[in-house]
């Protein structure tokens, strides 16, 4: 099987894999001093659903899968809401022996720490070395200074995105954009909660297309980094 070529659009036009468009990104070169360099990851339809039936899986294509995946060899830990763990059937976060080579050669783990968000202490992952905490500030710098985090990859779900956003925790934003309109229903977007503070300003970093998804790349201003 060929695998998925991906359009880029912006900075610049080509074509490549999601492996070479996820590869060589060096997040944690990019953490602040007191925390991990923390980047979310979200998929939606045009008329922003997050979830259709309760899960995000529906809305992405093969290519969105692939980036999904692709991302997670980038990080030191990956961040995820215990509802979404539940609700998305979690499992080990990186299977594929040639990613986890991949990590390896790049100075990471071959897994990635996860993480999971909850107030109630009682979530975990299958076949997966996992933390459960209520991140803030506090437990971020202690990921940093006693586990070595420098960067994290957030995977929602919206409430998680919306607390962290507020707390000025997030430097990225990968969006996948699918050409779908679900209408209706209760599924949030990708950020729930109160409003934030202020608008965060985004700088789009990358634009890729593929069969009329689009993958966005954004930095986030206003940020605590």
């Amino acid at each position: 099987m060929f695998p998925v070529q991906l359009k880029r659009i912006h900075p610049e036009p080509g074509s490549l894999t999601p492996v070479e468009a996820m590869s060589g990104l060096k997040l944690g070169d990019l953490a602040p001093p007191e925390r991990p360099y923390v980047v979310a990851n979200m998929v939606a339809t045009v008329d922003g659903r997050a979830a259709i039936d309760g899960k995000a899986g529906p809305i992405g294509d093969e290519a969105d899968r692939e980036l999904f995946q692709e991302l997670r060899t980038q990080v030191d830990a990956v961040l995820v809401g215990a509802g979404t763990v539940r609700a998305e059937n979690y499992g080990r976060l990186v299977k594929d022996p040639e990613r986890r080579a991949r990590r390896e050669r790049a100075g990471l783990a071959p897994d990635p720490l996860a993480l999971i968000a909850s107030h109630t202490g009682r979530a975990e992952i299958r076949d997966q070395e996992s933390i459960v905490l209520e991140p803030n500030p506090d437990t971020l710098r202690e990921l940093r200074e006693q586990r070595g985090i420098r960067s994290i990859l957030c995977e929602g779900g919206p409430t998680l995105n919306g607390s962290m956003l507020e707390a000025g925790l997030v430097d990225e934003l990968f969006l996948s954009l699918a050409p779908k309109l679900a209408g209706g229903g209760v599924e949030p977007g990708i950020v729930r909660g109160p409003g934030l503070p202020k608008a965060l300003d985004l700088a789009l970093v990358s634009v890729y297309e593929h069969e009329s998804c689009l993958f966005l790349r954004y930095r986030i201003s206003g940020s605590g980094s």
